[in-house]
């Protein structure tokens, strides 16, 4: 019997899940309380409705995910070699998942952001929040691999948002094509993106 105390984080995780799983527009209330192990009354006692549900649940999500990209992307670790750890740890994830899903899930944050960009305004600027934090992790890694010379990018955040937006876009392909070996390829585009050395890329 799930305890009262942690309802509020059964439901976000549920609703992350489920959101994830399916998407916005399919995920009914019913269903988030039903995987949650909790009732209606339970559901509005904590939100108002299921978009501000799903707004909590993404910053309930990012507060999780940031131990893992403070972790990955370590100013102690080689800057190129933050960015090829990143990419190995989405598909390390998604490859788990779509083994439990029998699908590979993508970005939840661009899945749920596209569905819902003309419609909730409160959500797609959830969802802009929490991607403009990831890009800046981007943006350390390529500012500092720069400041070595492994990379010509004076213009760090131009470059991140650049290869940011390709990633994200090889997780929309690899949904679309229950293709998780796209996410793992990505690591080589990503330095020939950036445009590195040789000598780096044997290296990663």
């Amino acid at each position: 019997m799930p305890r009262v105390s942690d309802m509020k984080e059964r439901l976000t995780d549920a609703a992350m899940d489920l959101i994830w799983e399916n998407s916005y527009g399919s995920t009914s209330v019913d269903a988030i309380c039903e995987r949650a192990g909790a009732k209606k009354g339970s559901f509005y006692y904590f939100f108002k409705s299921k978009s501000e549900l799903a707004a909590a649940a993404l910053d309930a999500d990012w507060r999780k995910r940031k131990v893992d990209m403070d972790n990955i992307f370590s100013p102690t670790v080689p800057p190129l070699e933050r960015l090829a750890r990143y990419f190995d740890f989405v598909h390390d994830r998604l490859a788990e998942l779509q083994k439990k899903c029998g699908a590979v899930l993508g970005c939840p944050l661009f899945a749920l952001g596209s569905e819902v960009s003309t419609q909730d305004d409160v959500l797609r600027d959830k969802v802009e929040e929490i991607l403009d934090r990831k890009v800046k992790y981007f943006e350390s890694a390529i500012r500092d691999a720069h400041a070595h010379g492994l990379i010509v990018a004076p213009n760090a955040k131009a470059k991140a948002k650049g290869l940011f937006a390709c990633f994200q876009g090889t997780l929309t392909q690899a949904r679309i094509e229950n293709n998780v070996e796209l996410v793992r390829e990505f690591k080589d585009v990503a330095l020939d993106f950036l445009g590195a050395k040789h000598a780096v890329a044997t290296a990663l």
